[in-house]
């Protein structure tokens, strides 16, 4: 059968467009290693009280990955770290982070050494089943000397190198501080990003953090693409508090920033394949219905 040159380049042209649609949608397609979690500093004062029933209540709202603000004197939440690791995988959860403050006590700077007690506190993190040690804060004097912080900056990488050995992989999470202080003229946030090895320092990107004192997701991850493996997904409202540059977090879509555009430019570009939801004000409502109904905004969304 003969096919006219008009036929030919009809037909071509409908390939070429469904190749081109297809590269598009594999391009933004969901990353088979991306999970969305839960930061359990959302549910603070519940797993303080009794952290199994509450660890219950997140596995029933569809939680399947959460990520620890509790680990303290060897204990996740008072519990060993074997002990928790059980209490997950008997709800069906994993905990593939958690947050861990590496402050200058933890390192000599001048022998490059960390102490045993930052030691045991990355092995229980490989124990218990974290990929991730995530450091979420940094000392204030550290902030107002550039000798000082670039010397903390090494121990970054050092601590990367640690984790690496034990099978996990260091992290640092931004506050707001970060983007309203400088030194050398250049912001905290971007002398972190360019004094740390991004195959030992990964980067945990909180969008709502960052809202108060300026900073704005899309811009950064445009501005360091591939550098955000985990985000925190988080929502801001104006705020009397005085806190985070006068914002307080709220629930998805409630209040004023971009969030499914954020999370689908971090799946496309920003390298992101851990997404954690936190939110820390409530406006009045009970912390587990808010997190009930951010996990049912990000799944509407496509991330599961």
């Amino acid at each position: 059968m003969k096919t006219s040159r008009r036929t030919f380049i009809k037909t071509s042209a409908v390939a070429l467009a469904g190749s081109a649609l297809w590269s598009k949608q594999l391009f933004a397609a969901k990353n088979p290693k991306e999970i969305v979690g839960i930061q359990l500093y959302s549910v603070r004062d519940q797993m303080k009280a009794n952290p199994l029933e509450t660890l219950q209540q997140i596995a029933k709202i569809g939680y399947k990955n959460v990520e620890h603000a509790g680990y303290t004197n060897g204990k996740f939440y008072g519990y060993a770290p074997d002990e928790f690791k059980k209490i997950l995988n008997d709800l069906g959860m994993k905990m593939p982070s958690g947050h861990s403050v590496l402050g200058k006590q933890h390192y000599d700077a001048a022998t490059k050494e960390f102490t045993d007690e930052w030691k045991k506190t990355v092995d229980d993190a490989a124990t218990v089943g974290q990929q991730y040690v995530i450091s979420p804060w940094m000392d204030e004097s550290l902030r107002q000397d550039a000798d000082g912080l670039m010397r903390f900056l090494d121990g970054f990488n050092k601590c990367g190198e640690l984790c690496k050995k034990a099978g996990v992989k260091f992290g640092y999470h931004n506050h707001d501080f970060e983007f309203s202080s400088k030194l050398n003229n250049k912001t905290l946030f971007d002398i972190i990003l360019q004094n740390t090895d991004s195959k030992l320092v990964a980067q945990q990107l909180d969008i709502g953090n960052m809202y108060g004192a300026g900073g704005r997701a899309l811009d950064i991850m445009k501005r360091y693409p591939g550098r955000f493996e985990s985000m925190h997904v988080k929502d801001e409202i104006k705020s009397e508090k005085g806190e985070m540059g006068g914002y307080e977090s709220t629930i998805l879509t409630m209040g004023v920033i971009p969030v499914e555009e954020i999370m689908k430019l971090g799946r496309k570009m920003g390298g992101t394949t851990q997404f954690i939801i936190e939110q820390e004000s409530y406006q009045g409502k009970d912390p587990l219905v808010c997190v009930k109904e951010d996990l049912a905004m990000v799944k509407k969304w496509g991330f599961q």
